[in-house]
């Protein structure tokens, strides 16, 4: 059974409710999660206030060797955390195993380090006075994440949160909270203070809005869906609270002719179906020049087609199940849509036809799907499908594709293959997305900034930007004495 995480200690929610956790890639309850709401997040809260006097004065090296003794014991844990991320969420042991767990501990290594070597600013002023920035934890941040990347996404403002020096109240999803129990464990071995981190388990209309709208909160960090970080911003408003919001993406991965094939097909596999394309930086919109559609739509249908769908704890698994039967259908229900649009399914195209396993039978699965002849501005080409479906389009100019990479409410990230240079540099200035890989993708560093634009995000995580954003800027001038008249 899962417990909530209050000042140190692993406690039942206060309703005395939980909520059946379930597995993917069986439909079978598991364990059980706390039902939170807003007396536990009232009661996380205060424990946040008191621990922040505490631990904002702390040395900064104290809490960077606080935070690097969690990172060291994610590593420890490493096969535990990703056999409990596999099961929570569907994904490939492997994956777990080879992503999610070792960024989790890089997060905590990275920021608390970072933190250390965190400055400041300062300005001579016409030799009348000196001016510095004194940079300031913000308090209490509220810290809400999603269910495809639990513990890395977690630990992604958890990590920059303590290490600025603030307390923390966090949420995870409710659908996959079994690593962010586990590292409550951890901070508890770790030997981190009472009441800096809190997690609190539940619903997000019961306890990321309490989170939301509770006045001793002045930071909000949100990872979601788009329709959730509008209710979130709409709470967070009237309260004028500092809110970054990383949501969904529908990003475009654009091929040139130029492009070596080979390399552009194995990437935009991973960019499409890695995660069971669970991932907002999934690559679900290929265009591919003309003169290189076929022989690519071909090698890449062709591949997809045989990705291994399996159970998630089996080594030879590439495909696991999605989160729920709910998320299932809505995936199956865009592919139908697709259909109805005119669309060719390459490949897949629905749930598999027989069982990937008996242990997996009631399984939430659905098959690669390739789909190819549906207009750029159909609702499968807009709107963020979420799932293991990718559509292949061709182009024929470089206007021609940078308006349609640019044709959704998204923003958050491109994938650009050529050999030309000058090209590369032209359409990272013109596609509106937050970050731009050239003849790559996922290719994360650490100390870059994060985020997306339009409906994709507000604010930048990763590096300075979030130790900036977990702080409030002040600005000391201090006058140089007068020199006496005469001297």
């Amino acid at each position: 059974m899962i417990a909530n995480y209050i000042d140190g200690e692993l406690v039942e929610p206060a309703s005395g409710r939980y909520l059946d956790n379930l597995e993917p890639a069986t439909g079978a309850a598991y364990s059980s999660v706390p039902d939170g709401d807003e007396r536990d997040v009232e009661r996380a809260v205060e424990a946040a206030r008191r621990a922040f006097p505490a631990w904002s004065g702390m040395p900064a090296e104290e809490r960077s060797r606080l935070l690097l003794a969690v990172a060291d014991r994610i590593e420890a844990r490493l096969e535990d955390l990703a056999r409990a991320e596999s099961i929570d969420t569907g994904k490939p042991l492997s994956l777990a195993r080879a992503l999610d767990i070792p960024r989790a501990a890089q997060n905590f290594r990275f920021f608390a380090t970072a933190a250390l070597h965190f400055h400041s600013e300062s300005h001579a002023t016409d030799r009348q006075a000196i001016n510095y920035t004194l940079r300031r934890p913000r308090g209490v941040a509220g810290l809400i994440s999603t269910w495809n990347l639990p513990i890395y996404l977690l630990t992604w403002k958890v990590a920059p949160a303590l290490a600025a020096g603030n307390t923390a109240v966090a949420k995870p999803s409710e659908l996959a909270p079994m690593t962010a129990f586990m590292l409550a464990e951890i901070c508890r071995e770790a030997g981190l203070p009472k009441g800096v981190l809190n997690i609190v388990h539940g619903r997000g209309a019961s306890v990321g809005a309490a989170i939301a709208r509770h006045p001793d909160v002045p930071t909000l960090s949100f990872t979601g869906s788009t329709a959730t970080g509008a209710e979130i911003a709409k709470h967070a408003a009237p309260l004028f609270k500092k809110v970054a919001l990383e949501m969904g993406g529908k990003n475009p991965n654009i091929v040139f002719a130029d492009a070596g094939l080979d390399e552009a097909v194995a990437a935009g596999l991973r960019a499409s179906f890695t995660n069971q394309g669970e991932i907002c930086l999934s690559g679900s919109r290929l265009f591919v020049e003309q003169d290189a559609y076929a022989r690519f739509v071909e090698e890449f249908a062709g591949r997809a087609a045989r990705l291994r769908l399996g159970d998630p704890l089996d080594p030879k698994t590439e495909q696991g199940a999605l989160i729920s039967s709910a998320h299932r259908d809505k995936v199956l229900g865009y592919i139908e849509q697709a259909r109805r649009e005119g669309g060719r399914i390459l490949c897949g195209g629905g749930p598999p036809k027989t069982a990937v396993s008996e242990r997996c039978r009631a399984g939430f699965f659905v098959e690669p799907t390739v789909i190819t002849d549906v207009a750029v501005d159909s609702r499968v080409n807009r709107e963020e499908i979420f799932g293991p479906v990718v559509t292949i389009t061709p182009f024929r100019s470089e206007d021609e594709v940078v308006a349609w990479a640019n044709g959704t409410d998204y923003g958050l990230a491109a994938s650009v293959w050529t050999q030309n240079l000058p090209r590369a540099h032209r359409l990272a200035e013109r596609i509106a997305s937050g970050t731009i890989w050239i003849n790559c993708w996922m290719l994360r560093d650490l100390r870059v900034p994060f985020g997306g634009m339009k409906r994709s995000g507000l604010g930048r995580e990763g590096g300075e930007e979030a130790l900036r954003f977990f702080t409030e800027p002040k600005n000391v001038c201090i006058q140089f004495p007068h020199e006496p008249a005469g001297e």
